[in-house]
């Protein structure tokens, strides 16, 4: 099968470009709720309180349901292998997403890539499948990431004022569950809402510890969960709630300060992760521009194939480790 020039620049192209969106994929799936380390430590502090979370949560929840019909919903059920971890990771981005519409939004993705790799790029219908796969399975993804991640990151930095909030409530003489619902009327969103939503669930009948936890589930951040370890600490041993949830306060903004810091000094190396990543593809391109019968040997021939799929394979493990270098939890 010969290649054209055009079709073989495209190829570069998307070649890099999944790359790139592999790597947004890694940095998007795994710290959002600020690493798998910190949940371990939550864990082992309070396992019990986390079992009574999981359990709590779905006699919280308005509906179950990912679909207006009954039908498509017991197909996403039986077909998705996760789909609570996809239906919580939806809920994070703070937007009424169903998962019918995520996979209506990702089907609609692929078919627009595939079919515009096919008809206007002329792509061999095998590259155009796997671009249009590719693509609803990786960009929506990555929007759902983006938003989740953007939500949090509004949550962490307005969530010490709100517990510093809760700690003038409770030095003028109001309960926790007082102070809880001022924060929900005083603070902006993505706080105001959550802790409005507390406030209701415990307005309603439900235990205040269960309707935190309910709501962590959603956020899954740990700077919330050690708010509701320290309240479950306090009320099983007592002590002043207010100093301690003043020393909470001023130790998450230290880990934020900290956080910020460490994503100062690694600016340098994950800058570098990027330009020697993107070198290969850019070096192929200007070498396929200048010499392209030269480099075309690389795709006819069965063994520049083998050749080209070790070098991708090497440039994602050496991305892979830069990464993990540079990601520090703190």
């Amino acid at each position: 099968m010969s290649v054209s020039p055009d079709q073989m620049i495209w190829l570069l192209g998307a070649g890099a470009l999944f790359t790139i969106l592999l790597l947004g994929l890694g940095l998007a799936s795994d710290d959002l709720a600020g690493g798998r380390a910190a949940k371990r430590r939550l864990a082992r502090v309070s396992p019990g309180t986390v079992r009574t979370a999981a359990a709590s949560v779905s006699s919280l929840r308005r509906s179950n349901h990912d679909s207006s019909n009954p039908l498509i919903d017991r197909l996403i059920k039986s077909l998705l292998p996760a789909p609570d971890k996809l239906r919580a990771r939806l809920q994070r981005t703070g937007r009424d997403i169903a998962i019918s519409q995520y996979l209506v939004a990702s089907l609609l993705v692929a078919l627009a890539v595939g079919l515009a790799a096919y008809f206007a790029l002329r792509l061999p219908p095998w590259v155009a499948a796997a671009q249009g796969v590719s693509s609803g399975a990786i960009l929506p993804h990555l929007v759902v990431g983006f938003l989740a991640q953007r939500r949090l990151t509004r949550f962490v930095e307005l969530f010490p004022d709100a517990i510093d909030l809760i700690v003038r409530g409770l030095r003028s003489g109001l309960p926790v569950t007082e102070s809880i619902t001022t924060v929900g009327q005083e603070m902006r969103d993505p706080v105001g809402i959550e802790f409005r939503r507390i406030s209701d669930a415990v307005r309603v009948g439900a235990n205040l510890e269960e309707a935190m936890w309910s709501v962590a589930r959603r956020i899954d951040v740990p700077e919330f969960k050690y708010l509701i370890i320290t309240l479950s600490i306090q009320r099983e041993t007592g002590g002043n709630l207010a100093e301690t949830l003043s020393n909470l306060s001023d130790l998450l903004r230290k880990r934020r300060q900290m956080k910020l810091k460490v994503r100062s000094m690694s600016s340098e190396a994950r800058a570098s992760a990027w330009i020697i990543g993107s070198l290969p593809f850019i070096m192929f391109g200007l070498l396929f521009m200048l010499n392209g019968s030269y480099m075309i040997t690389l795709i006819e021939d069965p063994r520049g194939n083998l050749l080209l799929g070790v070098a991708l394979g090497f440039v994602a493990t050496g991305a892979g480790v830069m990464w993990k270098m540079v990601r520090f939890e703190i």
